[in-house]
C-alpha cells in the first residue's frame, strides 16, 4: 500500500513539473483577421426561396377555330411585331366568302350613293316646283333605303372577316416566338371547357423581364413596391442585376409543409435580350442604406455585438460594439471601433476566447499576391 502511494506521488510530481517547464510555451492559435472599412451598408432581405424569371406579357395562344394548319409565318426564335400573322388554318372558304361580301358591299354602297345623289336633285327640283312632293319622298326614301343596305353589307364584311380571324393566330403585342407546338398540315382543336391542353404557340414580350419569389412572412412588413432590388441568377454567377419591387402580395402563402411566405415582384431596371424567362433566380431588396459608414464583416461579429479585438501583444480583448445597419456580408458599426483595430474574423476556431494568444494567418488573397512575379 505504501509502495502505491509513492508511485502516485511521484506521477503528480511528474506531471506537476511539466506543467511548471511547458505551460508558458502554448502556441498561439490562428486566426484571420480583418480591420473595419469605410463603405456602404446595407439593411436587405432575401427570398427564402429560389423565385424565378417570368416576361410580363405573355400569351400562350391557341386558335378560336379548329382546322388543319396550312400556313407557318414564323419559327421558332422570330422577332415579331403587333398584328402579325403568325399561323393559318386551312381557310380558302373563308376567305372566299370575305372577298364575296366586300364585293357585295361595294356594290351595294354604289347604289346608295346613286340614290343619295337622286334624293338631293329631287330636292333641288320640289324647292323649284318642277316636281311634285310625292316623287321627292320617293326619292328620299329610296336614298334611305338603300343607305341601310349599304350599311348592313359593311357589317357583314365585318362578320366575314372576324370568322377568317377565328382561323389565325396574330401577334397581340411585339415579341419572340418561344414555342410552337403545332406543325404544318397537322389538326389542332381548341380547348374544351375545363380541360387544359397545350397551346399552339407561345408568345414573349423580352422587353419587360420580372423576378417572383416568396419572402418570409416575419420580413414581408419591412417590403413596399418602389424599393430597389438585386436579382442574381445561377446562369451567370455573381453578376447583380438592377430592379425595382412592383408588387408585394396583399396575403399571407400557407402551403403545407413550408413556412408562412408572401410574395413578391421585381422589375428589371435594364432587361437584357441574353434572359430568358424560367430561369431560377434570387432577389434581395434593400430595405435602407447607411453610406459611408464604419462596416465590419458580419462573420466577425458575434451573438450580443461583440467582437474580439487583437491587441498589440497578440492577446485578444472581447469587446462590446453599438451597431446599426445589417446583413449577411456586413454590419454597420456606430461605435465601439476604431479604423486600425485588428479584429478576428475567424472566430470559430477552437481555442478563440477572452485572452487568448493568437498568430494572425495570411489570407489566401496576400499568399497569391505574395506568390505572384
Amino acid at each position: 500500500m505504501t509502495r502505491n502511494k509513492k508511485i502516485i506521488g511521484a506521477v503528480i510530481a511528474v506531471i506537476a513539473l511539466s506543467s511548471f517547464m511547458f505551460g508558458g510555451e502554448e502556441k498561439p492559435i490562428k486566426v484571420l483577421s480583418v480591420k473595419p472599412e469605410i463603405r456602404n451598408v446595407e439593411k436587405t432581405v432575401s427570398n427564402t426561396r429560389a423565385g424565378t424569371i417570368d416576361a410580363c406579357r405573355r400569351s400562350k395562344m391557341s386558335p378560336a377555330a379548329a382546322g388543319q394548319i396550312s400556313v407557318l409565318h414564323v419559327k421558332e426564335g422570330d422577332s415579331v411585331k403587333e398584328g402579325d400573322i403568325l399561323l393559318e388554318l386551312w381557310n380558302k372558304e373563308t376567305k372566299a366568302r370575305v372577298t364575296a361580301s366586300e364585293r357585295s358591299s361595294e356594290q351595294a354602297c354604289i347604289v346608295s350613293a346613286k340614290a343619295e345623289r337622286d334624293a338631293s336633285r329631287a330636292n333641288e327640283l320640289y324647292e323649284k316646283g318642277l316636281t311634285s312632293e310625292e316623287a321627292k319622298e320617293s326619292a328620299v326614301a329610296n336614298a334611305e333605303s338603300t343607305m341601310a343596305a349599304c350599311n348592313a353589307a359593311v357589317a357583314q364584311v365585318e362578320v366575314t372577316r372576324a370568322s377568317l380571324e377565328r382561323t389565325m393566330l396574330i401577334a397581340p403585342f411585339d415579341g419572340i416566338v418561344a414555342e410552337i407546338e403545332g406543325k404544318l398540315g397537322e389538326y389542332v382543336t381548341p380547348s374544351p371547357v375545363g380541360v387544359a391542353t397545350k397551346p399552339t404557340l407561345d408568345l414573349i414580350d423580352n422587353t419587360c423581364l420580372y423576378i417572383k419569389a416568396p419572402i418570409d412572412e416575419i420580413d414581408a412588413p419591412d417590403v413596399r413596391s418602389g424599393m430597389k432590388a438585386n436579382i442574381t441568377m445561377d446562369a451567370f454567377g455573381e453578376e447583380e442585376f438592377l430592379a425595382t419591387v412592383s408588387r408585394v402580395a396583399p396575403y399571407v402563402l400557407d402551403l403545407e409543409r413550408q413556412a408562412r411566405t408572401v410574395e413578391i415582384e421585381a422589375t428589371f431596371d435594364n432587361p437584357q435580350k441574353y434572359l430568358l424567362p424560367g430561369y431560377s433566380a434570387d432577389v434581395t431588396v434593400i430595405i435602407a442604406t447607411s453610406e459611408e459608414t464604419l462596416g465590419l464583416p458580419t462573420q466577425a461579429v458575434m451573438r450580443g455585438d461583440k467582437v474580439y479585438v487583437i491587441g498589440d501583444d497578440n492577446v485578444i480583448e472581447k469587446r462590446q460594439l453599438e451597431t446599426g445597419l445589417s446583413n449577411w456580408e456586413f454590419t454597420e458599426v456606430l461605435s465601439g471601433l476604431e479604423l486600425d483595430d485588428r479584429i478576428v474574423l475567424s472566430v470559430d476556431r477552437v481555442g478563440v476566447k477572452d485572452g487568448a494568444t493568437v498568430e494572425v494567418e495570411k489570407s489566401n488573397e496576400e499568399k497569391e499576391l505574395e506568390e505572384s512575379p
